[in-house]
């Protein structure tokens, strides 16, 4: 019994291995492809792509495939084996240069990742895919200004295309060391106050080599009385995915501005164009008052969708904000204009009438819209206009008419 057993196994192994034998490198590179990505088998797929690679040494897409397999796979020596042949037979397939870069760029070897990408648009210099990924390299070497350079040209070539959306935004913060800014606010009431509000506020940005470090001074007229606030923001790189928020402010006058608020937050560069945040702001009038934040972010060809949460909980209930916000972007990453919707009041703004934590409870419906332009780059204006329908007293309610104007000098 044992002994055919035996039989029947080599038998049928023999049946398999004649007929992987009698198959077509085509055939062969299905199967392979199949066992990778159905069933995420590397070690077969390879075994499978290599045969196909026996039966026609010169088929370049199995080669190519081979290369991203043994990426996959971790196997770094042998993908650059690969590809370092493929580079000496003067391969000009688009996908070979893809997956040669990508290979050096998710080991951090960026320059050479470059140098290749570099040959590869000059035979293919209408590669969307090829200048996406030049931006992320020469972005991973801190090179902005050259990352900004590539998201231009991807851009003019489809204005449309959302990672490249993404990636301008991103590389715009990081393409000059400095920016300094200020702002105006002007708040109207048509009964919570008899006194229009105004506040100023300035800031510079610094760009270091983790991140960018904000210091900013407020002033403030509310109720026709005077106020500062002082604060100080960063933006500390994890990874590629992950960097913080940092933030605290401090103010002597407070009502005017709350006497401390700090803030912290985890935000993630997902695949697909997703971001999100999550997160806590804490503020001090009397007592404190804490809440917690999260975001969720799309990118869509020149859309970028956000929806945004604070949750305050206390002994009684837990009170709720929520705020939409769509931008349509109009050229680079500087020149857009949003629409904003939303219910309750923000803990990030300054306009907002926020003096307590039974402030912060009542009911606040809001709408509004944005223009931001560039002039030359490095000049950045905005304007904006929010309407805000608020419950100052329980089952009172006031309009507040909000015209924003900013200008920021990037160098």
């Amino acid at each position: 019994m044992k002994q055919r057993l035996g039989f029947l196994l080599l038998l049928l192994f023999s049946l398999s291995f004649y007929g992987q034998q009698n198959q077509s490198a085509d055939e062969l590179f299905q199967e392979a492809r199949t066992a990778a990505f159905d069933k995420k088998d590397y070690p077969t797929s390879i075994a499978l792509a290599k045969q196909a690679l026996e039966k026609s040494p010169n088929y370049t897409d199995i080669a190519v495939f081979l290369g991203r397999l043994y990426t996959w796979n971790g196997d770094e020596a042998a993908a650059r084996n690969v590809f370092t042949e493929l580079f000496q037979k003067d391969v000009q397939d688009e996908d070979f240069f893809l997956a040669y870069a990508s290979l050096e760029y998710w080991n951090d070897q960026n320059d050479k990742a470059v140098e290749i990408l570099d040959k590869g648009l000059l035979s293919h210099p209408q590669s969307e895919e090829l200048w996406t990924l030049k931006a992320r390299a020469l972005s991973s070497s801190k090179k902005y200004s050259e990352a900004e350079k590539s998201v231009e040209t991807l851009l003019a070539i489809n204005p449309q295309n959302t990672e490249g959306r993404e990636l301008a935004t991103k590389i715009n913060d990081l393409s000059a060391k400095n920016a300094v800014g200020i702002t105006y606010n002007f708040s109207h009431f048509d009964q919570q106050f008899d006194d229009d509000w105004h506040i100023v506020g300035i800031s510079y940005k610094r760009v270091t080599p983790i991140g960018s470090v904000i210091l900013k001074g407020n002033y403030a007229n509310k109720f026709a009385t005077s106020g500062t606030q002082f604060e100080i923001e960063a933006y500390p790189r994890l990874s590629k995915t992950f960097y913080l928020y940092v933030g605290a402010g401090y103010s002597g006058d407070v009502g005017i501005f709350p006497k401390y608020r700090t803030g912290v937050s985890l935000n993630a560069n997902l695949p697909k164009s997703f971001e999100a945040e999550i997160g806590y702001r804490q503020l001090y009038f009397s007592e404190n008052l804490w809440m917690y934040t999260a975001s969720v972010g799309k990118y869509y060809k020149n859309f970028w969708f956000n929806l945004r949460t604070y949750i305050t909980p206390d002994r009684e209930n837990i009170s709720h904000s929520y705020t939409g916000t769509v931008r349509y972007y109009l050229k680079g990453a500087q020149d857009y204009i949003a629409f904003q919707a939303g219910t309750g009041i923000s803990p990030e703004e300054n306009r907002n009438n926020l003096l307590d934590t039974t402030t912060y409870k009542l009911k606040t419906y809001k709408v509004g819209a944005e223009y931001n332009f560039s002039v030359k780059k490095t000049n950045l204006f905005s304007v904006s206009a929010m309407y805000f329908n608020q419950e100052f007293r329980p089952n009172v309610k006031g309009n507040q008419f909000d015209i924003t104007l900013g200008y920021t000098r990037k160098f």
